[in-house]
């Protein structure tokens, strides 16, 4: 099958990767297919669904123009720095440049063990695959940049995991790129600063091409990511979406969402909500989040100091100063998000905001439920959203305040519906639909639930069961690094 594969990230950093070939599955087979992003791509689905595609999708075979490579990186993985980590179970297939003109790494997860892979399998396993795969739509969906699924196949083989044998399964994504703060850790752990120099001028290139050349770039180069991710890590706090590990190994240069392993919506609110089965101390907690963002662009600042001035001190002063404001542009871009969230055309009070959470706290309150049942609370019905209170008492002069800053409460409650998701994955039925997949071979509750989070905003006759909350009784959601 013909697809004009670029390779520039082998063309252009040799020593950034090792070269790697497709191990081969005993029966590769196609699960889903994202056909509309195919499209986007300037891909051919039919051509996606033959047995040639099937054998790209899932790493069986490679076509001629690409060029599988295994992208070398470091990182602090849970605060702790390890110098080599690299792709050890996926690798970089080529790079399409789709009609529209931006170019999208096409890579393979699950594929197979790389030289990087320290002593792992190198595989993944149906279930994570898939809920990869809804995760990331379901974000794409929201607004949220993201890597995006492009197809989810099964190898014909089965692996040892935590719940025992389970199906071999691949998953085929997209991403603006695969470059990483741990990328730029790994050149500068060695010393190695002329690499530093060239991942970072190559990613420029790639996200900020205006940088190119100029004097000051590198702290220029800084800041646009720092300010990407306060962006990015906003809009998770928005849809209470925690990403569980949040390593430098897991932070994009492009700023998008990647690597959706122990990750998960928020239910009921509380900042000290864990997904994760190994993030025993909470590091990586909903209300952590912002706190982690700026340790992660910390440790990018330090791969850059030796670009940033010859005078170190003064790089430092530099680097510190860009650190610094990026915390200031956070809180900025969360009290956007948030105000949008509560009807507001402009800003509101912060006050209001966090009055707000200090509501929710201990209160047990459904956290997507209660932007939902605002718009109705607003315009005066707040049977709804009272009830989703142990204790609402403190409700009634919250929402006298939220009314006097809105003004016309129908406009206000249309802006609500507009950016409040009535569907997120809610984690009851992710689990559900992903046992589904992976124990009875039933695809029909994931492809349900897919085609509610890809249109958040929707509300669907009949599909309550969707828009609501685990009932209290239900297990708490643990979730691993299944792929």
């Amino acid at each position: 099958m013909p697809i004009a594969f670029d390779n520039s990230y082998a063309r252009d950093l040799t020593g950034a990767y090792v070269s790697v070939a497709p191990q081969g599955w005993p029966d590769p087979q196609l699960v889903l297919l994202n056909t509309a992003w195919a499209e986007h791509l300037g891909l051919d689905a039919a051509d996606l669904q033959t047995a040639e595609g099937v054998a790209m999708l899932s790493g069986h075979a490679a076509p001629k123009a690409a060029q599988p490579i295994a992208q070398a990186y470091a990182g602090h993985q849970f605060g702790g720095f390890s110098p080599q980590l690299g792709d050890g179970r996926a690798y970089l297939l080529g790079e399409i440049v789709a009609p529209d003109g931006l170019r999208h790494d096409l890579h393979l997860k699950g594929s197979g063990r790389t030289p990087f892979a320290r002593g792992g399998d190198g595989r993944a396993v149906l279930g994570p695959v898939l809920r990869e795969y809804l995760v990331s739509e379901a974000m794409a969906a929201l607004g949220i940049p993201t890597t995006r699924a492009l197809a989810a196949c099964t190898t014909g083989d089965r692996v040892l995991r935590q719940h025992g044998l389970e199906p071999g399964a691949v998953l085929a994504r997209t991403a603006a790129s695969h470059l990483r703060v741990g990328t730029l850790q790994f050149f500068a752990a060695r010393g190695q600063t002329d690499m530093v120099a060239r991942v970072a001028d190559y990613a420029m290139a790639r996200h900020d091409p205006d940088l190119v050349g100029q004097d000051g770039r590198y702290l220029a180069f800084l800041t646009r990511v720092g300010a990407r991710h306060a962006q990015l890590v906003a809009q998770w706090m928005g849809v209470g979406f925690v990403h569980g590990v949040m390593n430098t190994d897991n932070c994009t240069l492009s700023g998008e969402t990647i690597d959706y392993g122990p990750c998960a919506f928020m239910e009921r609110y509380d900042p000290a909500t864990v997904f994760s089965s190994i993030d025993h101390g909470g590091r990586y907690a909903y209300g952590n989040q912002p706190g982690i963002l700026l340790w992660n662009m910390s440790r990018l600042a330090e791969t850059l100091l030796p670009l940033i001035d010859p005078d170190q001190e003064r790089a430092i002063t530099l680097a510190t100063d860009a650190v610094e404001a990026m915390q200031e542009q956070y809180r900025a871009e969360w009290l956007a998000v948030f105000a949008r969230k509560l009807g507001f055309e402009g800003g509101c009070d912060a006050a209001l905001v966090e009055d707000m959470q200090t509501l929710w706290q201990g209160q047990g309150v459904d956290f997507t439920s209660f932007f939902q049942a605002l718009p109705d609370a607003v315009m005066g019905d707040e049977a709804t959203l009272a009830a989703l209170f142990t204790d609402p008492s403190g409700l009634p002069d919250w929402l006298a305040r939220l009314r006097i800053g809105l003004g016309n409460p129908d406009i206000a409650a249309q802006r609500m519906r507009a950016v409040n998701p009535v569907y997120i994955p809610r984690n009851h039925l992710v689990e559900h639909a992903l046992d589904a997949a992976s124990e009875h071979g039933d695809m029909d509750p994931f492809l349900s639930l897919l085609q509610h989070v890809q249109q958040p905003f929707t509300k669907r006759a009949g599909s309550e069961a969707f828009a609501g909350p685990a009932p209290v009784d239900a297990p708490t959601v643990v979730t691993f690094c299944g792929t």
